[in-house]
């Protein structure tokens, strides 16, 4: 069996969380772990850290504050932020960014959050996992600003052009790619894009509970995505990039563990 690591589940705070046991188990029954959940405001990151450390090994995590959270970002919260990444279980700074689809918080306070925890990834020498939506060019020029001085840099759920791919590839940044490949609606511009991402820049993630892949046959019963689909994932994108499934498999568990820098 391959093995896989799912690199955002939203584990904390969506319809996952009620069978965190079973949502491990089922992953695990299909080759997919570690986890790495996502925190996406401060209090989810102290959950989702505690919640890795009820289960040592099977979960990691992110703390960060998600820009639909940006307005709660305050003179302490970088403080704050600090002392959570300070724990082992925490392996990256995020997820943080720009969303200027849905505008939940004012742009400039997003702006503002992100930068500050730009600026704290550099200072903890920790990558970052970050979020883009309808927003590349400011996310562009902030990225610019620290990416010389970042150990890492990742755009999950990437579903953007050609021009913003090349854009971010030419900053040596990570691209994440979810099950939106698979939505034959949707995903036909990023399933041409996915075969030119460089074999050590691809990672691949469910994004779990969200972006459950249209294409998976026959149709899970929930409509909820869960990690344990991560395989079927790998196997879409494989086919895609003319890639042997069990080699593009090994590559994006490999470029896991460097990018987070995991222990396994």
């Amino acid at each position: 069996m391959s093995e896989h690591i799912d690199i955002a589940v939203n584990l904390i705070g969506s319809a996952l969380e009620k069978n965190i046991d079973d949502v491990i188990q089922r992953a695990a029954d299909q080759g997919v772990s570690p986890l790495i959940v996502i925190g996406s405001s401060l209090s989810e990151s102290e959950k989702a850290i505690q919640c890795c450390q009820q289960h040592l090994n099977q979960l990691y995590c992110t703390a960060g504050v998600h820009p639909h959270h940006a307005s709660e970002w305050h003179s302490q919260s970088g403080e704050t932020l600090k002392q959570l990444a300070s724990e082992s279980q925490v392996v990256a700074v995020g997820e943080c960014g720009l969303d200027y689809n849905r505008d939940f918080s004012p742009r400039p306070m997003q702006r503002q959050a992100f930068t500050e925890q730009l600026a704290l990834a550099v200072e903890l020498k920790m990558p970052v996992l970050m979020h883009e939506r309808d927003a590349h060019a400011d996310f562009l020029a902030i990225v610019k600003e620290y990416r010389s001085e970042l150990t890492g840099a990742l755009l999950h759920c990437f579903t953007g052009d050609r021009k913003s791919m090349e854009s971010y590839l030419e900053l040596d940044m990570h691209l994440g790619i979810t099950g939106w490949v698979c939505d034959e609606r949707r995903g036909l511009e990023l399933a041409e894009l996915v075969i030119d991402i460089p074999d050590n820049r691809i990672l691949i993630e469910t994004d779990s509970p969200y972006l459950l892949p249209r294409s998976m046959r026959p149709k899970p019963k929930s409509s909820k995505n869960e990690p344990q689909y991560l395989p079927y994932i790998s196997r879409y994108i494989a086919k895609l990039r003319g890639q042997d499934a069990e080699q593009f498999s090994a590559q994006t568990y490999q470029n896991s563990i460097d990018f987070f820098g995991l222990k396994i």
